[in-house]
């Protein structure tokens, strides 16, 4: 792997104690290249502007996935850990699968990873509930405009120190004419398109109040699916009820740990499909005491206001939610505060 190291870090110009999420970036990032039917030699170099055309392919024809992950400072201060990386490195390829694009070697993914944090380690925040934001990504670098799939492509890996996601509760709307994924799409691929088609509807939902959209599902909007940057979680008695995932809902890393975190704390989860005409009378009623998202960014954060057709419904956000509960649990072994049982903290230095 080559190293290419900066001339003058930026560090000392970052106001750690205002970190916008994503608008701040480490000194280094991590560039690879597919050529000739090959992975090339990675390299680490200073953060800045990549070499390519306007004819790049990714710009015309979408060919782009990514993954979010976080790397996190324990308690003491001396170790580094990211928070089950495998699950992103096989989601990462499950959606390159998906765009016709070359998987990438696991060492390139995690060696090329580790050297990146240890050259930038400074850069990991130690405030409580801030963390290194990784932004792995894959995208279609050749540089022709023919409407076929590229033959040459970049994976990057970006860092970016951060703080929560969202800083309070959030404010939901119910989608019910826009779609983000139909069946048999890209919805369970983390694709940079699937995102794309959800900024005109957010867009709209933001000048009515929202922060952001629920979505239903793309043939009847019957049924409900996943929040845009979070999974869904309601609770109706001591229950908690999530929808199932499929082609057309993104398989969350976070949703995945929760519901097997959920049975350690003593809460019970069902996970099947969720009528909007149920979920609404749940709020009309008050049966449904609690609702939050989760999220690699997200982590656990919880709903005040649902917004169906319309009419909003106000959630009472209780210190002792359940969502505080599995927040606490999720950032204790994250952070390394709790023993990890389940071998979810992978050690990076």
């Amino acid at each position: 792997m080559k190293v290419n190291l900066t001339s003058s870090s930026r560090l000392s110009q970052v106001d750690f104690s205002n970190l916008p999420f994503g608008k701040t970036f480490s000194d280094h990032m991590l560039v690879a290249y597919y050529k000739g039917g090959a992975w090339q030699e990675p390299e680490i170099m200073p953060y800045g502007p990549l070499p390519h055309t306007p004819a790049m392919h990714a710009l015309h024809y979408g060919q782009a996935v990514f993954e979010g992950m976080k790397a996190y400072n324990d308690v003491s201060g001396e170790k580094v850990w990211l928070f089950r990386p495998e699950e992103n490195y096989h989601r990462l390829n499950k959606s390159a699968e998906r765009l016709c694009i070359p998987s990438v070697p696991k060492e390139v993914f995690f060696e090329g990873l580790k050297k990146l944090i240890e050259i930038d380690r400074a850069w990991i925040p130690r405030a409580e509930g801030h963390s290194l934001y990784i932004r792995p990504f894959l995208f279609a670098s050749s540089e022709y405009i023919m409407a076929t799939p590229a033959d040459e492509y970049c994976f990057v890996i970006l860092t970016s120190p951060t703080a929560s996601y969202y800083s309070g509760s959030v404010k939901l709307k119910v989608e019910t004419h826009f779609t983000r994924a139909a069946k048999g799409g890209t919805g369970a691929a983390k694709a940079a398109g699937n995102y794309a088609a959800s900024f005109y509807p957010m867009s709209l939902a933001r000048e009515e109040g929202y922060m952001q959209l629920l979505w239903t599902d793309g043939k009847d909007h019957k049924f409900l699916e996943e929040v845009g940057t979070m999974n869904l979680f309601f609770r109706k008695g001591d229950q908690l009820f999530t929808p199932p995932t499929s082609d057309s809902i993104l398989s969350g890393i976070t949703r995945k740990s929760v519901l097997e975190l959920l049975p350690k704390i003593g809460i019970e989860a069902k996970v099947e499909p969720i009528h909007i005409q149920d979920f609404q009378a749940g709020l009309e009623d008050g049966s449904i005491t609690e609702v939050f998202g989760v999220g690699t960014a997200a982590v656990v954060s919880p709903v005040d206001t649902v917004g169906i057709e319309g009419k909003n419904y106000k959630v009472e956000v209780k210190e002792d939610g359940h969502w505080k509960k599995l927040k606490t649990a999720l950032t204790d072994i994250q952070f390394g505060r709790s023993e990890d049982e389940f071998g979810w903290r992978f050690p990076l230095i």
